[in-house]
């Protein structure tokens, strides 16, 4: 994978009145059929889907019904869709997750690392606590990959591999929706240890506009999506955490919208009302400036109540202070993404 020599600006950052710093990459809107409604840079440009896919990566453990079997809480669909920030109520969730199929935290494969929460990070600290694996970012999406193998019978050990059941049948949901490959030619490793791929970016946001709208899907698989986007709706501070884009947006906005970010500048959207999915890149992996394309975007095609809310426009224009409190500048999205 090569970066592309046809990137467009997405968001740019001033100084007083000069712009001191711009973010490039490619962005696109695409509807439940596949067709392009706008692009911006390479979008036929395969990019690592990063921690953005994480919601079709959890569509098995609805559909098969193994949810509901174990009796998962809308707080923990949202987690298993999560990129958290290690707060006590996440790992607090992520734990009763795999008391649901009588594991603990030994099972967890991702790894451990401090909480991305400054606070939690300090809590844990405070007490003289080193960090678990429920504290990884992603061990709500791990947490789901257990209660999966363990509701099929899977032995559990090793879900993180590509060739396990489990991710097998987690990965083919995702090649499905996308309608790209997913195989051992575009494979990376993701942070935590599970396979990620190389994908255009047209083909993210329409598995987006058809996660938002079931449109050309099974009946299950357009329930399940539904359960998903109801349990993120409904728990939304189980995606992100305190501050975060994915769980602002999604708490002022509930179903209106589903959004996730991805490590390295990664940002997807659903907007169910207008049928429409929506995928960013930033090429220098800049999540600063993917939150302002997104907004961007989300106002200019997510309909009226989008356009108007509060949170989503004031990630448009996001002032910065240096450490006085004086204000210097701003992070601002392009005014090709804007209209």
């Amino acid at each position: 994978m090569t970066f592309s020599p046809n990137d467009a600006p997405l968001a740019e950052v001033t100084r007083g009145a000069d712009v001191e710093s711009l973010h490039e990459g490619a962005a696109v809107v695409v509807d439940a059929d596949g067709q392009v409604v706008f692009s911006a840079g390479d979008v036929a440009q395969p990019v690592y889907t990063r921690s953005s896919i994480k919601a079709l990566l959890a569509l098995p453990l609805v559909e098969t019904g193994a949810a509901e079997r174990l009796g998962l809480s809308a707080e923990e669909l949202a987690l298993a869709c999560a990129s958290h920030t290690g707060e006590v109520a996440h790992t607090e969730t992520a734990a009763r997750m795999l008391a649901r199929v009588g594991r603990d935290v030994g099972c967890l494969e991702c790894g451990a690392h401090w909480p991305t929460s400054e606070r939690a990070a300090r809590g844990l600290a405070a007490i003289g606590q080193e960090p678990s694996a429920l504290h990884n970012n992603c061990s709500g999406k791990h947490a789901g990959l257990v209660c999966l193998a363990c509701d099929n019978g899977f032995d559990v050990a090793g879900y993180i591999s590509a060739d396990h059941p489990a991710m097998r049948i987690a990965t083919q949901a995702v090649a499905e929706m996308t309608g790209a490959a997913h195989d051992d030619a575009n494979r990376g490793v993701d942070g935590c240890s599970i396979p990620t791929y190389a994908i255009p970016l047209t083909a993210l946001a329409h598995g987006f506009a058809r996660f938002g709208t079931g449109k050309g899907l099974s009946a299950d698989r357009a329930r399940a999506c539904v359960t998903l986007r109801q349990a993120v709706a409904e728990a939304p501070f189980m995606v992100a955490g305190t501050g975060r884009f994915d769980t602002q947006v999604m708490e002022t906005l509930g179903t209106q919208v589903f959004c996730k970010m991805g490590a390295e500048g990664i940002m997807i959207a659903a907007l169910p009302e207008v049928g429409l999915g929506i995928a960013i890149k930033c090429r220098d992996g800049a999540i600063r400036a993917a939150y302002a394309a997104a907004a961007a975007l989300m106002v200019r095609f997510g309909g009226d109540a989008i356009a108007a809310d509060p949170v989503v426009r004031s990630y448009l224009v996001q002032e910065m202070r240096n450490w006085n409190g004086l204000r210097v500048g701003e992070i601002r999205a392009h005014a090709g993404l804007t209209g």
